[in-house]
């Protein structure tokens, strides 16, 4: 049986593994302390069980990650037809480093490549991060070939 929307499983869908696996950057959406939302570009690693970022420990966004922990994410490729979106919810878990957070350091490395991760890493090493995991508790995939948005479904 297909896992529907919503459901975990579908982390396994290869479209989801490309994704997490991608240099694509997620949207990290919350909710910011006035209620309303904010949506931010962020880089991330994949553990297999989380999603994972590192931001500098004055972000807004951890202000509001201490209220409300509910978050969305999504990961996109639109480079070309058909687009390719993971989409996740979850519950956000901040814990504060004195150095940069390993998950940040694997983002570098994807996200500029080993020589040039390496050389931004090696410049922010002694200086506090916040580690965001977000472990997801609802998945979803669009391919736009077996699996559509909604609105287009039948």
């Amino acid at each position: 049986m297909t896992a529907v929307q919503g459901d975990l499983a579908l982390l396994q869908d290869p479209v989801a593994q490309r994704l997490l696996g991608s240099r694509e950057p997620a949207r990290f959406a919350y909710t910011w302390t006035d209620g309303t939302p904010r949506v931010v570009p962020i880089w991330f690693t994949w553990t297999g069980d989380e999603l994972v970022c590192g931001t500098p420990p004055r972000a807004p966004k951890l202000k509001a990650l201490a209220e409300v922990t509910d978050v969305a994410v999504t990961i996109d490729d639109s480079s070309g037809w058909p687009y390719k979106v993971l989409l996740l919810r979850g519950i956000a878990n901040v814990e504060m480093y004195d150095d940069v957070v390993p998950e940040y350091a694997q983002s570098a490395d994807r996200y500029l490549g080993a020589e040039q991760g390496a050389a931004l890493i090696s410049q922010m090493r002694g200086q506090p991060m916040a580690r965001v995991a977000v472990r997801p508790t609802w998945a979803a995939v669009l391919d736009f070939e077996t699996r559509f948005p909604s609105a287009l479904s039948l």
